[in-house]
């Protein structure tokens, strides 16, 4: 029961990778607030008035917050740049750039009061290597490696880590924003032959988010079946 007593904000978390991550975080006694557009305090995370709002209902419930998992986003158009359209590119970065910055930002001051905090922000394999015909998405997670690796060091004296996991494909409702032709690219990339599943993530996930991750920070963990270089 690692997280007996600790309280968790999973964005994202009606489906996919964050539902594994929040089930899980429940499973071992923790409480846990999912904050999604389609349920639980329902949340816009590209929209600060929401998330302060999310906030306020989260704290309200919980009385604190110890744990943000940070897996809400969006895959966006797959396109070449060439043919990329605004909208579609400002979409992807309203959510996975700007809702990372948001919810970090959001709840650090009740993680900075206690001195206590673990934040995982849910990055991308992509983010490191790049999609051909993802720009968007491989920039925007790549923003999101950036933001944590800064965050991380602006907090390493403190008790609170900042740590980012790059997935390789994982087969979750976001491949239906993708044409096939993608996720059959995606696929031969990684050596495993096949797509990791959201509770293997889950299990690296919440070893971040627990106390026993205390030296680990400003850290970029692949769980990609082998196809991380680097």
């Amino acid at each position: 029961m690692r997280f007996s007593g600790k309280r968790a904000v999973v964005t994202g978390g009606i489906s996919g990778i964050g539902a594994a991550v929040a089930k899980r975080i429940a499973a071992e006694g923790g409480k846990v607030a999912v904050w999604d557009t389609n349920g639980g305090i329902v949340t816009d995370i590209s929209d600060y008035a929401s998330v302060e709002r999310a906030v306020a209902e989260t704290v309200r419930q919980l009385g604190g917050i110890d744990i943000l998992v940070n897996s809400a986003g969006i895959t966006g158009p797959t396109v070449p740049l060439a043919e990329f359209p605004i909208d579609g590119w400002n979409r992807v970065f309203a959510i996975n750039v700007n809702g990372t910055f948001f919810t970090n930002r959001a709840v650090l001051p009740h993680m900075l009061a206690q001195n206590y905090g673990r934040i995982v922000n849910i990055a991308s394999i992509a983010g490191k290597e790049g999609n051909p015909n993802a720009s968007a998405y491989s920039a925007s997670k790549a923003a999101v490696i950036g933001l944590t690796k800064s965050l991380a060091k602006e907090l390493a004296k403190s008790n609170i880590t900042v740590n980012a996991v790059t997935p390789a494909a994982v087969k979750t409702a976001i491949f239906d924003q993708m044409p096939q032709s993608h996720i059959d690219f995606m696929l031969s990339k990684i050596p495993k032959g096949r797509f990791g599943t959201v509770d293997e993530v889950a299990s690296l996930v919440c070893w971040l988010a627990s106390e026993e991750c205390s030296f680990s920070t400003g850290a970029v963990f692949d769980i990609s079946g082998g196809r991380a270089t680097y």
